[in-house]
Parts: C-alpha cells; structure tokens; sequence
C-alpha cells in the first residue's frame, strides 16, 4: 500500500446500542481495509484503519453518515503511520 497512513477515529453522538459497529465493519469490509472498530467506555465509538489519506478521508465521510439508527455529531481523527497489524476488520 502506497503512502499508508494509520487513522483512529474517535465518533461522538448516538453511536452505542444502535448497530453503528456492524455498520462499520460491514462498510470497512466493502473498502477492502484492515483494523478494528470498539465502543469505549464514555460513549464514543474509537475505529481504526489504516490505508491512503483519499481512503481515509473517504471512509470519514462513511462514518459521519452512520447506521440508520445513529446520530454522529463529531469526529476526531488522529493520523499517525502504518503499524500492518491487522489482518482483517473486526469488532472488539
């Protein structure tokens, strides 16, 4: 992968108990991308991939969109480099 960025998204809103992590999954895995999506303990929703900045920025957008019963109010994303630690996309 050329010019691979790692980006770990932080997704503020109404993002737990709505099937937003499927949704992410299931759209992370149409993109062909590796890493991981978890609730964390505040709320949040943290997900992490790792590909080009286009493809990063595009999958932002997937994420602002979210699953039919979420509302995602804000986005956090940390860019940082490519660890190639995942092998696939998963749910944690």
């Amino acid at each position: 992968m050329s010019d691979c960025i790692r980006a770990t998204y932080k997704i503020h809103g109404h993002v737990q108990g709505v099937g937003f992590r499927y949704y992410v999954q299931r759209k992370a895995i149409e993109m062909g991308l590796k890493g991981y999506v978890k609730n964390l303990y505040d709320g949040t929703v943290e997900c992490v991939v790792e590909s080009d900045l286009y493809t990063t920025e595009l999958f932002k957008s997937i994420l602002k969109k979210g699953s039919s019963r979420s509302h995602v109010t804000n986005i956090e994303i940390i860019l940082s480099e490519c660890k190639n630690n995942h092998n696939s996309f998963e749910i944690i």
